[in-house]
Parts: structure tokens; sequence; C-alpha cells
């Protein structure tokens, strides 16, 4: 009886641990309206979403960082990029960012994620923008 209880109790803390690690691993999708109301933990790192605002796009003349601003049908956040862009990052269109936020400097991505064709836009992003002023925010494809 002793050694099945002691094999309950351990792969009961295997369970534990593994459910610990997968949920410290876990990156949800914010939009920008979101993480200005202030719906996401201090230092998480997340996806944010949205439409790279027309005109908004500064390259840095003395290295690969890249500034812009990312919205949804509300609201725009400051967004800083050190890499290189994908080929169909441009302005208009959706991406998705992985990085953290921070109130005084806005978001830092460490990855930038563009869509592959004039068609595609990531799931959760399309939701987003169609959740908050129907689709008349939606980008329109460049042909």
């Amino acid at each position: 009886m002793m050694a099945v209880g002691a094999l309950v109790v351990g792969a009961g803390t295997a369970v534990a641990l593994a459910l610990v690690a997968f949920q410290s691993n876990l990156i949800y999708f914010y939009s920008p309206s979101e993480v200005l109301a202030g719906e996401l933990p201090p230092q998480a790192r997340i996806r944010l979403g949205g439409i790279v605002e027309e005109g908004s796009v500064q390259r840095s003349g003395s290295d690969t960082t890249v500034t812009f601003r990312l919205a949804d049908c509300e609201q725009a956040i400051p967004v800083r990029y050190s890499g290189i862009l994908p080929d169909l990052f441009r302005e208009g269109q959706g991406i998705v960012a992985i990085g953290t936020y921070d109130v005084q400097s806005g978001f830092s991505a460490e990855e930038v994620l563009a869509k592959h064709d004039e068609n595609y836009m990531p799931p959760e992003l399309e939701e987003s923008l169609k959740d908050k002023a129907g689709t008349s925010c939606m980008p329109v494809a460049n042909t």
C-alpha cells in the first residue's frame, strides 16, 4: 500500500512540475487596446497583434533598429525592434510581434511575424479587429 501511495505522490508531483513549466512558457495574444487597458501582468512576454500604422515606420541610420506604431481600431502602441524585418513587413499590414511591454518605453519586440500573402491574417488578430469595430478597420490587401 505504501508503494502505491508513493507512486501516486510521485506521479502527482511530476504532473504538477510539468504544468508549472508549461504555464511559464505560454505566450498570450493581446491587442493594443488590451495592453493599454492594463490587462497583462507586468513584464509578461506576449504576442501583440495589430496593423502597422501608415507613416509610422522609422529606421535607424546606424543599425537595424526599427520603430513603428502598431494599432487596432481603437489604440496604437509604439514598437521597437532590432533585427531584420520579414520581407513582407510594410505599413498598413497586419503583423504579430512577440516581446514585452513597458509603460515608459512601449513594446520591445524580440520577433516580428508578417503575413505570407494578401489573404492571410493571424486568426487572433483578425478576430480581435472584427470584435473592435467590424470590418471597417481591416487592412486592405495590396495587389
